[in-house]
């Protein structure tokens, strides 16, 4: 069975955690650290990426320590084609919908197709849209951020897309927010779609996570805490539990 459909299976009957890791925020081997202790905590999967990534030596280096380290899935989250790594299990082969900047629509994806087909790594289709304050993300990203009350613009990308196939949809409030994707715009775009839905940027806490959760996120996802929380396990364990509703 595909990564894509082991989620899709688990998801059909509770809410899950993914831990992202950013290659540019520590090396590899406190990497294969943070992904054991978020295996033992717990999540799902791995996924690996980030804004300012600069080399892809270094993507290749984290997932090898990764996969050293714990069983996880690890699913690559790239800014560009030039960050795919042949060492992952699989890609988010996502669309940033709403850049200004068409190389993160889609040229980066035509870069890339090349590649994954020749390696093997699973694609997991994705629309991913920003939304306020979008942080670093929506800066490199170009993007015309989603208003954090604009509920209608939010459930327009969310049935686009869908309605184009992908897979999941990515609600993404950009890592280190200050504030979190809305309750109420994760309740009203759930509402509308068929297709799982990713929440992440700005849940450190298990009280946010299970808010996001009962909101309707099907997928929570934390970056920054794993970099910067000195209780790492005891926050993700925690975070994880919350998300048994």
């Amino acid at each position: 069975m595909s990564i894509k459909n082991d989620i899709i299976k688990i998801i059909s009957n509770r809410k899950i955690h993914f831990s992202l890791i950013d290659p540019d925020k520590q090396s590899p081997k406190v990497a294969g650290s943070l992904a054991k202790i978020s295996e033992d905590s717990g999540s799902t999967a791995i996924m690996i990426g980030g804004s300012t990534i600069i080399s892809q030596k270094q993507v290749d280096e984290t997932i090898k320590s990764i996969k050293y380290n714990c069983n996880l899935p690890t699913i690559l989250f790239p800014s560009g084609a030039k960050y795919l790594s042949n060492y992952a299990d699989a890609v988010f082969f996502m669309s940033l919908l709403n850049s200004r900047n068409l190389n993160y629509v889609i040229r980066e994806h035509v870069k890339g197709a090349s590649f994954i087909k020749k390696t093997n790594i699973e694609p997991i289709s994705m629309g991913y849209v920003i939304v306020e304050p979008g942080m670093t993300a929506g800066r490199i990203g170009e993007v015309d951020l989603i208003k954090r009350n604009d509920i209608e613009t939010a459930i327009g990308y969310a049935l686009s897309a869908q309605y184009l196939g992908m897979d999941f949809f990515y609600l993404e409030a950009g890592s280190g927010a200050e504030k979190p994707v809305s309750d109420k715009m994760i309740r009203e775009v759930k509402k509308n779609i068929d297709i799982p839905l990713i929440v992440g940027g700005g849940i450190r806490d298990l009280y946010t996570a299970k808010k996001k959760a009962l909101a309707g996120a099907d997928i929570i996802v934390t970056g920054t805490t794993l970099e910067e929380d000195i209780n790492l396990k005891k926050t993700l364990t925690d975070i994880v539990k919350a998300l048994e509703i």
